[in-house]
C-alpha cells in the first residue's frame, strides 16, 4: 500500500434520480499520471469533485497515501496534498498572477511582507517546473495557455502532491497542450502524482501510465495504457465500437448561400483581428477554417453571424446583403442562418435555464412556442423532449437547470436548437470541445448529414484532424488574413506551416 498515493472505496453519488457514481473503486500509483475517462455524464468530474471536496459522497471512503480522510471542503483537500485544475479557470480575472497564486493562502498579516515570500517561492516553481509567467501580468491579459499555468502553479504553491486536471487540452492549441505534457512528464520525474481527466484518447495514450474507464456511473475497467489501444478505449466507454475515422461522400456544392468579401473587424481595443477577408460557402459543402486559436477566427464568426460589427466589407445570405455594420443576429436567424458559438457557456446558454427553455433560445418567438401572448410551457417541453431523445442528451430531464449538464450535453443542447431549425447556413465554432468521443462521432455524423441535405456549413476547429475529415475545403487564417486554401488531405506539416504564417508552405514542408 505504500506506493497507493489515493484509494477511493464504494464510492456513491446521487442528484435526486440520477445516480452520478455508483460503488466506484479507484487505487492511483504514487509518480505517476492516471488517466480517467468517460463519456460526458459518464460521473468523471463527479467523483474528482467528491476527491477535492466540492462534494460529499452518500456512502464510501477515501484514502490518501494510505491514511483514511473525510475531506468536506476544498481546504480539507488542499490539507491532503491535493490540488484541482478546472476545465473552467477558478482565478479573478483582473487581478496579477502574483495576487492569484496568494489568494487565499496568505501566510503573513503584514501583506508587504506576504507578497515578497509569495513573490520569491512562485519564482521558484516556475524554475523547476517550466512553469514561466511573469507574476505581475493580469489574468485577463493573458491567453489560456498561460491562465492554466497559473492554476497549475496555484496548486503547487499551497503544496500539492497530487494534481487533478479536468479536461485540461480543451482550450489549447495543439502547441499549447504538447508544451502541458511536458510540464507533466516533469511534474511527475519531481514525485507528483497527477489524475488527468479527458476525453481525448490520443492524449491518454501519449501521456498516462494508466488510465480507468467510466461509463453511465461506474468504474468498467482500469488498464495499462501500454497495453492497450485506442479502439479498445473508445469500445469499453461507450459500450459498442465506435467510428473514429468520419465517413463521409463526396460533396456536390451548389449555389452560394454565404459569401464574404473584404471583411475587416476590430476588437474592443482597436485591434484588426479580422483583415480584408473573403471566401463563399455553397449548399452542399462544408468549408473549414484551420488556424492557431487567436488568429481571427472568433471574430470572423461573430461579425459573420451578427454578433459583432464589422469596419468594412460585404456579407449575404442566399444572395441577399447583410448589414455587417448592424448588430442583429435574430434577423439573420430568421433568414436562415444559425449559429453554434465557440463559448457555449457564455455565449450559447443562459446556465441558470432549465434545458427546455435553452432549447428555444433566440427562436422563442417562433409561434409553435406561444399561446396567444405567452410562452406554451407545454409545447416547450414536448420539443425539449424530442430534441433530447434524437440528439442523447443526458440526463434526460427538460426541467433540469442547464448548468447541471455535461459540457459535452450542454453542447449537444446548443447543436440540437440550431441544427433542428433546418437551416440554410450553419455557421459552428469549435463543435467538439470538451467533448467525448461517442459524442464525437454523433456530432461528426450530424454535420455530415446538414451538408448532404444541401446545407452550407462554415466550420471552425482548433482541432487539425477535425478539419481534415469533416471539411470539403480547408482555408487557413494567420495574424487575421485567410493566407491558404487547400484541400483536406492536404499534409499536416504545410497545413502546420500555414497556420504558423509560411505562406509558400507547399515548398517548405517538401
Amino acid at each position: 500500500m505504500n506506493d497507493i498515493a489515493i484509494e477511493l472505496k464504494g464510492i456513491d453519488k446521487k442528484f435526486g434520480l440520477v445516480h452520478a457514481n455508483k460503488d466506484i473503486d479507484l487505487r492511483v500509483r504514487k509518480g505517476t499520471i492516471h488517466g480517467i475517462i468517460g463519456e460526458n455524464g459518464a460521473g468523471k468530474s463527479t467523483l474528482m469533485s467528491i476527491l477535492y471536496g466540492f462534494y460529499q459522497a452518500d456512502d464510501g471512503d477515501i484514502f490518501v497515501n494510505g491514511r483514511r480522510i473525510v475531506i468536506k471542503d476544498p481546504n480539507a483537500a488542499i490539507g491532503a496534498g491535493i490540488g484541482m485544475v478546472h476545465q473552467h479557470f477558478m482565478l479573478v480575472e483582473n487581478f496579477t498572477v502574483l495576487e492569484n497564486v496568494m489568494l487565499g493562502a496568505e501566510e503573513s498579516q503584514i501583506l508587504t511582507a506576504g507578497i515578497a515570500k509569495a513573490r520569491q517561492e512562485l519564482k521558484r516553481l516556475e524554475h523547476e517546473y517550466e512553469l514561466e509567467v511573469d507574476p505581475d501580468a493580469i489574468i485577463e491579459e493573458l491567453p489560456v495557455g498561460l491562465q492554466q499555468r497559473v492554476e497549475i502553479l496555484k496548486a503547487l504553491y499551497r503544496g500539492a502532491e497530487i494534481l487533478i486536471l479536468d479536461e485540461p487540452t480543451g482550450v489549447l492549441t495543439p502547441a499549447e497542450a504538447d508544451h502541458l505534457f511536458r510540464i507533466l512528464e516533469q511534474l511527475k520525474d519531481q514525485g507528483k502524482t497527477i489524475l488527468l481527466i479527458t476525453h481525448k484518447l490520443r492524449e491518454i495514450m501519449a501521456v498516462t501510465d494508466e488510465v480507468s474507464v467510466m461509463r453511465r456511473g461506474e468504474m468498467v475497467a482500469t488498464r495499462t495504457t501500454a497495453e492497450t489501444s485506442v479502439e479498445e478505449l473508445a469500445e469499453l466507454m461507450v459500450g459498442r465500437r465506435v467510428l473514429l475515422q468520419v465517413e463521409k461522400g463526396p460533396a456536390s456544392p451548389g449555389a452560394v448561400m454565404l459569401s464574404v468579401e473584404n471583411l475587416t473587424v476590430r476588437d474592443g481595443r482597436g485591434v484588426d483581428m479580422v483583415k480584408d477577408v473573403s471566401f463563399d460557402v455553397r449548399a452542399g459543402e462544408i468549408v473549414g477554417i484551420a488556424g492557431v486559436a487567436g488568429n481571427g477566427q472568433s471574430e470572423l464568426l461573430q461579425a459573420v453571424s451578427g454578433i459583432r460589427r464589422a469596419v468594412s466589407g460585404k456579407v449575404r445570405l442566399d444572395g441577399e446583403a447583410v448589414d455587417v455594420t448592424g448588430k442583429d443576429p435574430s434577423d439573420l436567424r430568421h433568414r436562415g442562418l444559425a449559429h453554434v458559438p465557440e463559448d457555449r457557456q457564455h455565449m450559447g446558454l443562459v446556465l441558470k435555464f432549465d434545458e427546455s427553455e435553452n432549447a428555444i433560445l433566440g427562436y422563442h418567438d417562433d409561434p409553435k412556442y406561444l399561446n396567444g401572448l405567452f410562452l406554451d410551457i407545454d409545447a416547450i417541453r414536448q420539443d425539449a423532449v424530442a430534441k433530447i431523445e434524437k440528439y442523447d442528451i443526458r440526463p434526460p430531464n427538460p426541467r433540469l437547470k442547464t448548468a447541471n449538464f455535461s459540457g459535452g450535453n450542454q453542447q449537444k443542447i446548443v447543436l440540437s436548437r440550431e441544427m433542428e431549425r433546418d437551416p440554410k447556413v450553419l455557421i459552428i465554432g469549435q463543435p467538439t470541445r470538451g467533448v467525448d468521443v461517442g459524442a464525437i462521432e454523433f456530432i461528426h455524423k450530424r454535420i455530415i448529414e446538414m451538408r448532404d441535405a444541401g446545407k452550407a456549413v462554415l466550420l471552425v476547429s482548433v482541432e487539425l484532424d477535425e478539419i481534415r475529415s469533416l471539411a470539403d475545403r480547408v482555408l487557413v487564417m494567420f495574424d487575421g488574413r485567410i493566407v491558404g486554401e487547400r484541400a483536406p488531405d492536404t499534409g499536416e506539416g504545410e497545413l502546420g506551416l500555414l497556420m504558423a504564417g509560411v505562406e509558400d508552405a507547399r515548398e517548405a514542408a517538401q
